[in-house]
């Protein structure tokens, strides 16, 4: 059978990635919260490269520094910069078996950390803390069970 893409599942993505990076955690589980946004951007840019790439990662960082009230531009920057990492070796990402794409995806967050420590340093926000480098690694750890979901939803068999 023909696997045919639902339309659906893109701005539902987003809206969750969005809302799931709005929702209060206890001030312990704080640090271990992962990018949900860049996950979900990640899946698409890998994905569908040929409708969303830059542009797309660019404008989803605009909607997140206003939906979660950041600098504006700063996670805009940080999607993109993502993004151009994944569009560069996007072929090699698609071949690789899960646990080593999962990895790839881990470095992709901490690269992620480190372009956003480097913004706060050069605007001179204090020094994060040790905890902000867990993030990454839950992230990583989400991969395979969010992409495998999310390919699942995409390719679902429509009128069952």
């Amino acid at each position: 059978m023909r696997r045919v893409a639902n339309g659906w599942v893109l701005p539902v993505s987003v809206l969750l990635a969005l809302l799931l990076g709005l929702v209060p955690l206890p001030e312990v589980l704080q640090p271990l919260r992962p990018y949900w946004l860049a996950l979900v951007v990640a899946y698409w840019v890998i994905e569908d490269n040929e409708r969303l790439g830059l542009v797309f990662a660019f404008s989803m960082g605009l909607l997140a520094d206003l939906a979660f009230g950041s600098i504006l531009g700063e996670q805009a920057l940080r999607l993109t910069v993502m993004a151009f990492i994944l569009q560069r070796f996007r072929t090699q990402l698609r071949f690789f078996p899960m646990a080593q794409q999962a990895l790839a995806i881990g470095g992709l967050l901490f690269n992620d950390r480190v372009v956003s420590a480097a913004i706060h340093l050069a605007l001179g926000v204090e020094q994060v803390p040790w905890t902000y480098w867990l993030a990454p690694v839950v992230g990583m750890l989400l991969w395979a069970p969010l992409y495998l979901v999310m390919d699942a939803l995409r390719f679902s068999r429509r009128g069952r």
